[in-house]
């Protein structure tokens, strides 16, 4: 990883935090696109002790912004080899409490936004033979109650996913993660940690409430040339919960 540059929307808080630490501490120059600004500067100068980290504000739901962070990161780097789409946003209501407002804006940061940051930056990964991993989720593919935009544009993530891969390969490798219940409330800025229960360890067939660091591994592992025939795959990580037929 020496030597490469990676962009992680998202990247100051949650499971963002992690992925930026991890890349770093394996030699990565990082440039962390996110839209707290607060959390940005918190952990760009919390990071800087770990290698070259850049800090650029962004919103991933507009374009314009997407490609001032682009033009950023290219002047700082001049190259780009791992492009991690990881920001996104949750809300959950009923039905008729959606507007369509709201309905609009879970679809620009969670799936438009990693379309529009893959067109910008595919020049450079090209050039790299570089990757893309999108941060799917399970709930693409099972929802809980008024998760609507969220599960919508995760499916979408998904489908996205085999599409660039197919259209960008062979010059860049493109597979998406999809966690399960990750506990992050220790990574959100200005949050504290929540205690979880014995039952929320138990339930999970893998013994216990996942956390960053299994996704961030997972972001290790498809980033490794090593594995450079996967390509276009969505990998489960939730601790075997999406395999588990409940019953109550």
């Amino acid at each position: 990883m020496q030597g490469k540059v990676a962009i992680v929307t998202g990247g100051a808080q949650g499971i963002g935090q992690l992925i930026t630490q991890r890349l770093l501490e394996k030699g990565c120059s990082v440039a962390i696109w996110e839209q707290n600004q607060e959390a940005l500067t918190s952990i760009t100068t919390a990071f800087e002790k770990l290698g070259h980290v850049l800090a650029v504000s962004c919103d991933v739901s507009q374009p314009q912004s997407i490609e001032k962070a682009f033009q950023k990161t290219v002047d700082a780097f001049g190259r780009i080899d791992i492009l991690i789409n990881n920001a996104a946003i949750f809300d959950s209501k009923p039905l008729q409490d959606w507007s369509y407002e709201d309905w609009n804006h879970g679809l620009m940061v969670n799936l438009s936004g990693p379309f529009w940051c893959s067109k910008v930056c595919a020049p450079y990964l090209q050039a790299s033979q570089g990757i893309i991993i999108n941060l799917c989720s399970t709930r693409a593919f099972q929802s809980e109650a008024g998760s609507f935009a969220y599960s919508a544009s995760k499916g979408g993530i998904f489908a996205l996913t085999h599409s660039l891969a197919i259209s960008l390969g062979p010059d860049i490798r493109v597979n998406c993660i999809s966690p399960g219940w990750i506990d992050v409330t220790a990574y959100q800025h200005e949050k504290k940690a929540e205690k979880l229960s014995k039952a929320d360890h138990e339930q999970h067939p893998a013994g216990r409430v996942g956390n960053p660091d299994d996704i961030a591994n997972m972001i290790l592992f498809l980033s490794d040339p090593a594995n450079s025939f996967i390509t276009g795959q969505n990998f489960t990580v939730d601790g075997g919960m999406s395999r588990k037929m409940i019953y109550v």
